[in-house]
This record gives structure tokens, sequence and C-alpha cells, in this order.
């Protein structure tokens, strides 16, 4: 019977009850963090700074625009990663008058955080405002395009006016920059600006994929210009080869077990063919990178299926953003998992099809967005052997599991699955930008669980610290194939409103068992091979609007419930842990545990009102008809075909 999951629909009830009810909520050693991995070929940010005449009047604070502008570049070239390539050009900084009046003051090279202090301490700024001239100058000074993974290159726009020159419109460059380079986006910070000339930056930021970032005086122009920077050389680092998914099943590339690059437009679908034998299960998913910040609706989606012959479903799924806030990255997976009779359609060998769909609204980020697929085959057990039963149940690692206490160890999180720092049981603290995720993988043996709890800190918050802005923090959880199994369940929510005040989520898996594919719960089934899980942490673009400080602290309590057993076999003996808990490697083993895929979020709140309490009817109503739904098998996905 082929299996229509719904996974991402719980995840949007708790949304809704998040948007109407977001309030505030109420010794071991550190370990060295790991150094930054070099950036993705093709990567590198140039900074094009405002040098006109009015960066030379008084800032509000005892010094000029200019100055403050400097020892902002200052701060951010000190933050960024040793050796990521950036660059800076000048604008309004040679002649009284000129429109021409742009040049490269530092090329975009190794990082050579001097030359881009010294470059900025010798400007004394002039002239007009070219900025339209100088965005396009900038998307020649940033590397090539690689034809390799996917990088990521950004222009970093510093104005404290509009362009008084008109010629080429700055708005039209963006859009025509961001158009023609799907790894390429444009952020801006308005320093002091307001009326005309911020609405320019903004409709440049918005037309280039990027943000924009408000600077109403020096200490907020130094923080967003930081976070504008690390946002960018810490962007999601793609792995996979390179091909082309189609609109249709006749001509789809053939794809062998791997992972894989590609891009996806808005309410578009791709095609891509796979040949699969009777026995095996195969596991898919797809990834999207927005550029951080994006605009997304709170139903826009990334539809998975497998699909068998002209119109046989054999797995579908979808996954929501489920808030208004920003994009960040999202997956959805589907297995084909032959039935148990071996009388399934879905059972043959043959060809099939891997589909995915973006869905969006109509004002929602217009832009294609990188797309990392993969594609992974479990073969059967060994005829003979006889797996244990399935763990349908959180049992141990439900919301009240005991968690690790004590002193956090510093850690610094990845910047997807492919770099996901590794960490064992324990407490973890680590550092989160506004629009950033962190990731992070943690092995998970059979017959084991994850389950773990993500506290955000108490900060300091801008202005007089009271703030009518919410932001939103959220984790989720995968498997070792990638597949997000904390989206549905009711046992835990991925998100949490955030406030600069101290919000925590809980997240978890149901423990890892080989049957557990049989089972018709969606964040059940594809706990079925161990592993690394991934743990992913997000915070929404609007906490840079609250927090003073560029990052925010993030607290993670990680457990490893229960005792790892050899394999998946009824009766499997316990294997023996090293000093760090971690299970080790075993010939029974199909998967080294230090390897693999990853595991998802959890959130706890509280609410009040006989509004919450009428969805809360709701939501129990709706996952009655999602059980109805899921026994039919055959029904039409209600999220398909339809206009959003």
């Amino acid at each position: 019977m082929a299996r229509r999951r719904r996974r991402g629909a719980v995840a949007l009830l708790g949304g809704l009850l998040l948007a109407l009810a977001a309030a505030p909520l109420q010794t071991t050693p550190a370990v060295a963090t790991a150094p930054a991995p070099p950036p993705a070929e093709g990567s590198g940010m140039v900074m094009v700074l405002d040098s006109s005449g009015s960066m030379a009047e008084k800032d509000g604070s005892g010094s000029t625009r200019i100055a403050a502008a400097g020892k902002a570049v200052g701060t951010v070239v000190d933050a960024l990663p040793a050796g990521y390539p950036t660059g800076l050009r000048l604008y309004g900084a040679d002649k009284p008058k000129g429109c021409d009046d742009t040049r490269l003051a530092q090329p975009v090279s190794p990082l050579d955080r001097a030359a881009l202090k010294r470059a900025v301490a010798g400007v004394r700024p002039k002239g007009d405002t070219p900025i339209g001239l100088s965005l396009e100058k900038a998307a020649q000074d940033l590397p090539k395009a690689s034809g390799g993974p996917i990088g990521k290159r950004t222009i970093l726009l510093i104005s404290d006016g509009e362009d008084n020159c008109q010629a080429p419109p700055p708005c039209k460059v963006a859009a025509q920059l961001a158009a023609s380079n799907v790894d390429l986006h444009i952020d801006a910070i308005g320093f002091q600006v307001a009326g005309k000339a911020r609405q320019q930056l903004e409709c440049i930021a918005r037309s280039g994929k990027g943000q924009y970032f408000d600077a109403p005086d020096a200490k907020a122009l130094a923080r967003q210009l930081q976070r504008a920077g690390q946002l960018s050389a810490n962007g999601y680092r793609f792995k996979g080869q390179k091909v082309r998914g189609t609109l249709a099943q006749s001509d789809a590339p053939t794809l062998a077990p791997g992972q894989y690059l590609d891009s996806i437009g808005p309410n578009e679908k791709r095609y891509y063919a796979v040949d699969l034998d009777a026995a095996a299960t195969a596991d898919f998913s797809a990834t999207v990178v927005p550029q951080p910040g994006a605009k997304v609706g709170l139903l826009d989606s990334l539809h998975t299926e497998i699909v068998h012959g002209t119109d046989s479903a054999c797995d579908s799924t979808y996954e929501l953003f489920g808030q208004r806030q920003s994009a960040i990255p999202l997956t959805s997976g589907v297995s084909r998992i032959p039935s148990q009779e071996g009388t399934d359609g879905c059972d043959k060998a043959g060809s099939y099809w891997f589909v995915v769909e973006r869905k969006a609204a109509k004002d929602s980020d217009a832009s294609r967005w990188p797309l990392e697929a993969m594609f992974h085959v479990e073969h059967p057990l060994k005829k003979g052997v006889t797996p244990a039963q399935s763990e349908p149940e959180y049992g141990a690692g439900g919301k009240t599991a005991t968690l690790p206490t004590g002193v956090p160890k510093a850690v610094t999180g990845g910047t997807g699955f492919n770099d996901a720092r590794a960490l064992t049981q324990g407490v973890w603290r680590d550092k989160i930008l506004p629009s950033q995720t962190l990731w992070y993988k943690v092995p998970v043996g059979w017959g084991q669980q994850l389950r773990y709890d993500v506290e955000f800190s108490n900060e300091p918050r801008v202005g007089d610290g009271h703030s009518a802005v919410t932001a939103y923090g959220g984790t989720q959880v995968y498997t070792p194939a990638r597949a997000p199994v904390g989206s549905g369940t009711s046992e835990f929510t991925p998100q949490v409103p955030y406030n600069g005040q101290p919000a925590s989520l809980s997240m978890g898996t149901v423990p890892v068992a080989w049957t557990n594919r049989y089972e018709s719960d969606s964040n059940v089934t594809p706990v079925h091979d161990k592993g690394a899980f991934y743990i992913a942490v997000s915070l929404s673009s609007q906490a840079a609007e609250i927090a003073r400080d560029p990052q925010i602290g993030v607290v993670l309590r990680v457990a490893v419930l229960g005792k790892a057993k050899s394999g998946p076999q009824a009766g499997a003996g316990v294997v023996k842990s090293d000093a760090a808990g971690a299970p080790r490697a075993s010939a029974a083993g199909r998967q080294d545990v230090s390897g693999g895929w990853a595991a998802g979020p959890v959130v706890a709140a509280v609410f009040g009102g006989i509004g919450v309490l009428l969805l809360a009817g709701l939501a129990v109503a709706f996952l009655r008809a999602r059980g109805k739904q899921r026994t039919g098998g055959g029904d039409s996905d209600a999220m398909r075909g339809g206009s959003w």
C-alpha cells in the first residue's frame, strides 16, 4: 500500500498556535572549537562602502559617519574566518562630482585584515553616490561561479543615502544580477537613513535576494555589518554531483546512489529517475537552501514523492516553513520500502522517479534556490535473520526525559548536513546569528533514541530593552537518510517565540529499530537505521531587531538513551561503549555510526486563552483526520495541484 505521509501538518498547527500566543517564556573542561572549513570554490564577499560627501557628516556620537564605518569594517573583518575571500569597493571617494566615481580599493582575495583596515582608514568622503554602477562593478569583482559544489557570493552594500545618479537604476541592477546568478545575493545596510533612502536600500536587498539591516547608530552599524559578514562566510556548504532534473518523467536523468546538486524555482517540479530492485529500501531526501532572510509564506513548502509507473505514488510528504519571518534550509525525505508481503505495487523491480516540488505563495521569494538531493539504498537483512520488534513509542525519551546537566562545553555548529559538528552526550554551548541555522550530528545505535533540549539565552536588548518584535527559535531532527521526524509529532513542537528572554525547545526520536519501517506513524517509519542523526537549530531574522550583541547564546542538552545493540536482529547483544559514551562500530552494522545523516527539533511553550484552546481542539480533530487519510493510501494529497 502506498503511504501518503503528511509530516508538515502538525508543524503548521504549532506555528499557528505560536503566532497567536507569541509571548515571553518564563565541571567539564571546555573543548576547542573546530577550525572553519575552507570556503567552497567560487565563494567570496565584496563590501561596497559609501564614501560620498554625506559620510563626512557627524554620526551623533562625536565622530563622523565614515569613521564609524571604518571601525565597523574593522570589526567585521576581525570576525570573518581566516582566508575567506573578501574585498572592498568604494564610491564617491575620489572626486567631488562624478557618477563614474567607483573603484576597487582591495581585490577579493584570501582575507587580509590589515590591508582592508588600511584601505578604509585612507578614505576621505567627497562625491556622489553611483550605487547602481558600483553594484555592477562589484559583481565583476567577485570570483566566477564554480562549476563544482555551489558557492556563495555576496555583495554587502553600506550606505547612508540613496543613489543620486540613477544610471543605471540600482534596484533594477540588483534584480538583474540576482536573476542571472543563483549563488549571488546583495545585502544592504542603511546607516542613519530614512524615507526614500531607506526604501531604496530595502528595494536593493529585496531585489538582490538579500537582507536589509537597519543601523541607526555606530554601534548598530558594527553589529549589523558583523552579522551580514558572518552569514555570508558561514553559508551552507554544499556537496554533490551537478545534475539537472526535468519537468517531466520522460527525459529525467537517471541517478545512482549518491548526492546531487540542482536548483529549483517557485512552484516548479523536478524529476529524477532511478532503477530499483524488488527487495531494497531506497531513501531519498531533498534540501532547499534559500538565501538567509528570504521572504516565505506560512504555507510555502517542499513536497517530495516517489512515483512508479504513471500515477502510482509509493511515498509522498511535504515540509512547511510554518512562519513568515524568514526562510531557512528546508528538507523533505521519502522512502520506497518494500512491503512485508511483497505484493504491493511498489514492490516491483524497475524504473521509479523521485519528484521534488517547491510550493510558494505569489509574494514569496521568486528566485531559484539551490537544491541538494540524496539517494541511498538499504539492502535487506540476510536470509534467516529475524529483526527485533518495532519501537513506535517515545517511552523514556518523551518530554519528561532526564537530560545532562553541568557546565556546557564550547562547540561551533556546522553550516549544513555536510559539515555538521559531531557531538556526544552532554551539555554544549554555541552562538547563533539571526537568520542562521547551526547543524550537529550525534551517533545513535540500534535500540537507542536521541533526546535533546535547545535553550536560547537571555540577551541584552537594543534600545530601552523593550521591543514589540518577536522572533522565532526552531529545531529539527533528521535521520541518517535526512528524513525530518520532529515536525508532525504530538510529543514535541519545532518552534518557540523568542524576544531576548530565555526560551527553550525539546526534541527527540523513538528508538532505532529495523522494523520501524513498517509502522504507519510518519515520525516512526524513518527511524529504521542506525547512524548519525542530525540536529538543526535556527533563529529567525527578527532577532536582529531584538538582541544587542551580534550573536545569541544557545545551549544544547543532548542525551542518547538506551544501550546500543550489536545489530538489528532480535536478541542482539549490547555493544561496549568507549569513554565518550558512543557505541563502537560492529560487524553487524551496515553503516558506521560516525558517519551519516541527521536529527531534529523540539519546543516547549506556555500558552493561555480561549483562542488557543479552540485551536488545540482543531489540532486534535486534524490529527484524527490525518489518521483516516493515512489508512486510505490512495487518497489524493490535499496540497498537490492547488494554487497558493
